[in-house]
């Protein structure tokens, strides 16, 4: 059964742009710290970055909260053994799939051009 949905499609450009404003500084606001050192070996660490902040946003979308109650940190996007994208939960994003009963979350990631893309589904069990 879904859960809940979520898309976020980020401009490639603009987080390349707080990247050189704020250095590696905006990036670990975002990204774990395992997230971060695959982040620092990025062929492409703008789009690299971009598809993760796409990526959180989209799962925070689809648990019903946004941004905000849940942090940057509670969703941890990772790559298994074949490339395909994944999430780990921590803190309230780990609070809120066990109130939805939710027990996995499918997640899509895309880039073309000076654009990245997520779509995340919820699901139970």
């Amino acid at each position: 059964m879904i859960c809940g949905i979520g898309t976020d499609m980020v401009k490639i450009s603009r987080i390349e742009s707080a990247l050189d404003k704020r250095g590696e500084r905006f990036a670990q606001r975002i990204l774990s710290p395992t997230e971060f050192s695959h982040f620092q070996q990025a062929h492409s660490p703008a789009c690299h970055l971009a598809k993760r902040f796409a990526a959180k946003e989209a799962v925070s979308k689809a648990l019903g909260t946004g941004i905000g109650v849940i942090s940057w940190h509670d969703i941890e996007v990772y790559n298994d053994g074949k490339g395909a994208p994944g999430v780990h939960f921590y803190g309230n994003a780990a609070q809120k799939m066990a109130q939805l009963g939710a027990a996995r979350a499918w997640l899509s990631l895309s880039d073309e051009g000076d654009y990245a893309l997520a779509f995340a589904v919820i699901s139970a069990s």
